[in-house]
């Protein structure tokens, strides 16, 4: 049985946590609650370094999110490594994720928002959409992905969903106590 996380965030790309909400991250492991990463992505395209392979740009990032998380206290970090820039609104991706919210449970979703008008990388925006709407409905319906009940995992409502990157956040959370832990963690990212 896997134990239940508090909070799961779940990002496109190695390091987009940092960016988007490490300060909320490192308050809330500060206070005691218990978080899991899923990161989507491998991220083998995102550099600039014309040297770099996608394998060894793989390694780098999973070992760079790992002392990230490790920083802000993250219990686990799971990785779906489904090649950077190819992310794709599919059943299998999100069959991926409504197996590991009933797998770990969470009472909060942290994710990207999927609805910015502008300028977003398209991985943020199908990543945002694919974890909404595995969390309603499928998470929580008993006749979505009926082999999931039959591997032992129970429907679940997820309480509280919070986007990072809206335009016009209705959310905001108090960082001042943890903005020095989220540049730490930003730093962790050096590729």
């Amino acid at each position: 049985m896997t134990k239940p996380a508090q909070i799961m965030v779940v990002t496109p790309h190695p390091d987009d946590a940092e960016w988007g909400v490490a300060g909320s991250v490192a308050r809330w492991t500060g206070e005691g609650k218990d978080i899991i990463y899923v990161v989507c992505t491998n991220g083998d395209k995102g550099t600039s370094d014309t040297n770099m392979t996608p394998d060894e740009l793989v390694r780098i990032r999973e070992r760079e999110q790992l002392a990230a998380a490790k920083l802000l206290g993250v219990r686990d970090v799971i990785f779906l490594r489904h090649p950077d820039q190819c992310l794709e609104d599919t059943p299998a991706f999100r069959k991926e994720i409504v197996r590991l919210i009933r797998m770990y449970q969470p009472e909060t979703v942290v994710t990207a928002d999927p609805y910015r008008r502008y300028i977003w990388h398209r991985d943020h925006r199908i990543t945002g959409q694919v974890v909404l709407d595995a969390i309603f409905p499928c998470a929580r319906d008993f006749l979505a992905y009926p082999d999931l009940l039959e591997q032992g995992l129970q429907p679940h409502k997820v309480k509280e969903v919070l986007l990072w990157g809206s335009e016009e956040p209705d959310y905001r959370s108090n960082i001042t106590d943890t903005f020095a832990v989220k540049v730490a963690a930003l730093r962790c990212h050096v590729s």
